[in-house]
C-alpha cells in the first residue's frame, strides 16, 4: 500500500513541535532495539548503551553530517523545526545543538507519519552509523 503524495505533502507542513514528540518516540524504540540486538541483557547497561545515540549532541551531528543527502522536502523540514522559536530552557544541551536535534526528530516523525518508513529507517541507521564513529 502506497502513501499518497498528498499525504507526504500534509505531514511536511504539520508543527514541527508535533512531529519532532513522534520522531522522538520513533527513534527511541528503534535505539533500544538496536540495543538489545548487541546482546546486552542488563537493564542499567542497555540504558547507558542508549543514552549515546539519544543525546541532542549526537543527533545534531549526525543530522549535518546528512544534509547534502536530503531531498527538498526533507531539508524544507529539517530548516523549519531548526528555525523554529523554542519556548522551554533545553536541560542537556546548549539551545543550538537542541535545535538540531529537534530538527532531526522532527524528521523522523515526518517521515513515519507520512509512511515512509524505508526512508525512516535509512535516516536512522545512519544516525546510529555516524555516532558509532563519533
Amino acid at each position: 500500500m502506497g502513501i499518497s503524495m498528498e499525504k507526504t505533502d500534509q505531514t511536511a507542513y504539520m508543527n514541527t513541535t508535533v512531529l519532532a514528540y513522534m520522531g522522538d518516540a520513533v527513534y527511541e524504540v528503534f535505539v533500544r532495539e538496536h540495543v538489545i540486538a548487541s546482546g546486552q541483557i542488563h537493564a542499567d547497561r542497555l540504558h547507558q548503551s542508549a543514552v549515546r545515540y539519544v543525546r541532542a549532541e549526537g543527533q545534531a551531528k549526525a543530522l549535518k553530517k546528512m544534509l547534502e543527502d536530503l531531498s527538498e522536502t526533507e531539508l524544507a523540514l529539517v530548516k523549519r523545526a531548526r528555525n523554529k522559536k523554542i519556548t522551554s530552557k533545553p536541560k542537556n544541551a546548549d539551545p543550538i545543538t537542541y535545535k538540531w536535534a529537534t530538527a532531526f526528530e522532527a524528521l523522523i516523525g515526518y517521515l513515519h507519519l507520512s509512511g515512509q518508513k524505508a526512508r525512516r529507517n535509512e535516516i536512522m541507521e545512519q544516525t546510529v552509523s555516524i555516532i558509532e564513529k563519533l
